[in-house]
Formats: C-alpha cells, sequence, structure tokens
C-alpha cells in the first residue's frame, strides 16, 4: 500500500499489547446478552467498514496526487516527503495533546534525540524505500492492477525468514505462495496483452513488496532502541525519512518540477495533499481498530477482500475493460493470500495450544 505500512505493524503491537480495559466494550455482567452482542457486531461493522474506507480513499488519492492528468505533478518523492512530515506532525501534536490531558500510555512524550536518530536510521532508509517504491508502483500501474503489482510481500516474506531467520514454511503455505507467483505473472502477461503494462511499475511493484518483508525485520530490531514505543519509532522514522528525502528530491530535480508546477499556491491542492496524508496516517488507527475488535486472521480476510472491492471499484470508476484471464490473475493472487494467512492461522494455532512447545518458539512463531 503505502507508507502507512510501518504504523501499520505498531498499532497492532498497541492494540493486542495493551492490557487495559477498553471503555468501548460493554461492561460485562447486567444488561441481557442480546445488547452486548448486537453492540458488538454493531461496533465490528463499522471498524470494517472504516478500515475499507480509508484504506481504498488513501490509495485513490495518492493515484491522483501521482499520476493525474489534470494535475501533472511529477514529484512522487515531494508527494512522500509531505506525507512523512505531517506523520511526524501529527504524532508531536498527539503526543503534546495527551501531556496536556490526562495521562495516555499508549502516548509518550516525544523530543528529539540525536543518538536515537542515528539507530533508527537503518530502518529509515529501508522505510523509504518501501514507501518510495510503493508510491512508484502506484504512479506508473493503475489502482485496477496495483494489488497485483505488488502481491510478492507473502513471498518474499516466506524467502527473507529462511535466509535471515532459518524458518522453514510448510509445503501448504509453499503451494499458496506457488498460486500468489502465478497470478502475478499471469496478471502481468494480461498487462502486456492489453498493452497497459509497465515494467516500471512492475520493477517498484516488486521491490516495494520485498522493502515491505525487510521492513517488518528491522522494525521488530529496532523497537528496543524506543523502548518499545511504536509512537516513538513512528516519529523518529519520519523525521529521518524528511531529512534523507531532502538530497533526494534535490538530485531528481524534483524542486525545479515544484518551481514550474502552476498549482503551488492552490488551496485545493494542499488540501488534497492534507487530505492524503491524514489518510495515510490514520490507516494504522484504523487497522489497530479492525484487530482488536476482530482478529489477526479476519483482519488478514478483510484486507483481501478489500483489495477485490478496490480492483472492481478502480475498473468501473476508470470505466476500464477487463479480459477473463485478468480477472483471473486477480483470483489467484487474492486466492493465494488468503489461502496462505489460514495456513499460517491454523499452524499458529496448532502450535499456541501445544504444551511441549516453548514460550519462547511461540511468540516467534506468533510475530
Amino acid at each position: 500500500m503505502s507508507r502507512a505500512q510501518l504504523t501499520r505493524t505498531g498499532i497492532l503491537r498497541m492494540a493486542l499489547g495493551g492490557g487495559a480495559a477498553d471503555p468501548l466494550l460493554p461492561a460485562e455482567g447486567g444488561g441481557g446478552r442480546r445488547a452486548p452482542f448486537l453492540l458488538r457486531a454493531l461496533r465490528i461493522a463499522v471498524v470494517v467498514c472504516l478500515y475499507w474506507f480509508t484504506s481504498i480513499a488513501m490509495v485513490f488519492l495518492n493515484k491522483y496526487l501521482l499520476d493525474s492528468p489534470s494535475l501533472r505533478l511529477d514529484a512522487p518523492l515531494f508527494v512522500t516527503f509531505f506525507q512523512c512530515a505531517l506523520t511526524a506532525a501529527l504524532c508531536l501534536g498527539l503526543s503534546l495533546g495527551a501531556a496536556c490531558g490526562p495521562p495516555c500510555p499508549g502516548l509518550p512524550a516525544l523530543r528529539l534525540d540525536p543518538k536515537v536518530s542515528r539507530s533508527v536510521l537503518p530502518l529509515s532508509a529501508v522505510f523509504i524505500g518501501m514507501v518510495t517504491s510503493n508510491n512508484l508502483c502506484l504512479k506508473h500501474v493503475g489502482v485496477a492492477f496495483y494489488n497485483v503489482g505488488r502481491s510478492l510481500t507473502t513471498v518474499f516474506n516466506v524467502l527473507l525468514s529462511y535466509l535471515l531467520l532459518k524458518q522453514t514454511t510448510s509445503l501448504y503455505a509453499l503451494l499458496a505462495c506457488g498460486v500468489i507467483i502465478g497470478g502475478f505473472w499471469l496478471g502481468v502477461d494480461q498487462e502486456g496483452a492489453e498493452g497497459t503494462l509497465s515494467w516500471t511499475g512492475i520493477f517498484f511493484g516488486i521491490l516495494a513488496s520485498l522493502c515491505v518483508s525487510l521492513n517488518a525485520i528491522y522494525t521488530k530490531k529496532v523497537l528496543p532502541v524506543v523502548d518499545g514505543s511504536i509512537w516513538r519509532l513512528t516519529f523518529y522514522n519520519n523525521v529521518n525519512a524528511c531529512v534523507l528525502f531532502l538530497p533526494l528530491m534535490m538530485l531528481l530535480g524534483e524542486f525545479r518540477t515544484l518551481y514550474h508546477f502552476d498549482k503551488l499556491g492552490n488551496p485545493s491542492f494542499w488540501g488534497v495533499m492534507t487530505l492524503g496524508g491524514v489518510f495515510g496516517f490514520a490507516i494504522g488507527y484504523v487497522t489497530g481498530l479492525q484487530i482488536k475488535f476482530t482478529s489477526p486472521l479476519t483482519h488478514n480476510v478483510s484486507g483481501t477482500a478489500k483489495a477485490c472491492a478496490q480492483t472492481v471499484l478502480a475498473v468501473i470508476y476508470f470505466e476500464e475493460t477487463k479480459s477473463f484471464l485478468w480477472w483471473t490473475s486477480n483470483l489467484m493472487v487474492l486466492g493465494g493470500s488468503f489461502a496462505y494467512t489460514w495456513v499460517k492461522g491454523l499452524e499458529m494455532r496448532k502450535v499456541q495450544e501445544d504444551p511441549n512447545v516453548k514460550s519462547s518458539e511461540r511468540n516467534e512463531t506468533g510475530v
């Protein structure tokens, strides 16, 4: 998707790690069984709809900013830079707001420590590669093909887990990865047959998939530096990214592009830019809500269904006509992703229920 991947990982930890009672949940006891069930069902439906809306809207907004014929802004790094700067500002603003009000353990006080910033720098480099390649993939491919174009994240997760962590993967999970790879190549073939294939977009889609997997590994390594606080990590990561983006923008001539951009003083343009950044920041929060009120497995299933809905909406919105094999490639990617999620969910459940497995092994499998 986008630069929100890191925030999603952190909010997931916050959502599952908190031990305090949730004020949104109905109190135990009293009121009968029907009301709590209806409240939970309604709350889950609202959270899932909110996740779908935020995620899909973010993709369409970024597509407009990156590749709109009416906007004609050829500065993808600047768009990403602005969203990172807005994320850092929102983290700082929420932290200051929490400091002025009741204490909130999830929102620690933020201050910029150069030593911590240097420790987070390796993750920030991977983070820049992730968000930039995500946006460049979206710039060069259509929204309908975007999900297939960067669908190899699961495959890279399996590959890197074996190469870096020496973790093996079950046969059924490997078969699911095979279905994803088959769907990816079929989609590339059909995009070529329809004359809409962009090898630049495919390259950045594959690079985005690799960087998303690396980002998860580096996030786990760097979290102890910020005392396990995802808000501090998000803040430092985005501040570092803003600093690193400046020389890249200068090297690629984006400052010159912005100087000649005719809508730089247009309030509507900055409104869309701000809205895209807010949606990018909000996706982490609504992702955490969905996991909290359902489960990680249900969240992944919901994400797969959302990707399907996003593809259909993109085809309708852009008035595209796709072949049967093109739709088959999407179904293969979505089906393979769902199958992998289901298989890993069953394997994790068996590990958690096995009394002979050490707790450290359980945690490793769960991550």
